[in-house]
């Protein structure tokens, strides 16, 4: 590995932030969950959350890789989305309560009559942005468990927008709280997280993935 490539895994890793994720419900179209990875990685979040559709997870061979649990899935090469982790969850139910008692707010993007502007949540709490499945959008359940919920302001006459669109405008929405906040400034792991993960890229590197 040259120093430059390690120097560049050390610059994304210090903008790395813990306390930003997202749950994706089911979502079960390759493109869609390799986008919304994708848009992961651009700001920052060190490790999404996932509850598989019921038959499993999207195939991303032919699309992106990714890191599951600290190991490969169908990963390819030059992909963005390697470099987020991905923890898996069986159902809906527990997969809120592992984010709730790690402090994370939830905040499921779903039109409801308590839904905010998207713009009106404070992203610079620990937030998990919850996402549902394409056509449907998160379950019944995951609204009714969720801290909050979320709308973009829609002005067309089509009253939605695609599921991984959604989680950039969101996601990029965080972002712009949590570079005027300062939360880009600095490392935000702890020294021993940081030292785990820059070992796992840097032995994925060194293994040619």
């Amino acid at each position: 590995m040259t120093p430059e490539r390690l120097a560049r895994m050390r610059a994304v890793l210090d903008k790395r932030q813990p306390d930003l994720t997202v749950l994706m419900e089911r979502v079960h179209k390759p493109h869609n969950f390799s986008a919304i990875l994708r848009s992961c990685d651009a700001v920052g979040v060190l490790e999404a959350h996932a509850i598989p559709a019921k038959h499993g997870l999207p195939d991303l061979e032919a699309a992106e890789g990714l890191s599951l649990q600290g190991k490969t899935y169908n990963e390819t090469s030059g992909s963005a989305a390697k470099w987020v982790g991905l923890q898996l969850h069986e159902d809906t139910a527990s997969a809120l309560a592992h984010l709730k008692a790690q402090g994370f707010q939830v905040l499921a993007a779903h039109f409801s009559e308590r839904a905010l502007d998207y713009r009106e949540a404070d992203y610079t709490r620990p937030t998990c942005i919850l996402l549902g499945t394409e056509k449907w959008g998160v379950s019944p359940e995951a609204a009714e468990l969720s801290d909050g919920h979320i709308q973009i302001p829609m002005m067309g006459m089509v009253q939605s927008l695609n599921v991984s669109v959604a989680a950039a405008v969101i996601l990029f929405e965080a972002q712009r709280q949590r570079l005027q906040a300062g939360f880009y400034n600095q490392p935000r792991l702890s020294p021993e997280r940081y030292a785990e993960v820059l070992e796992h890229w840097t032995m994925r590197q060194a293994r040619g993935l």
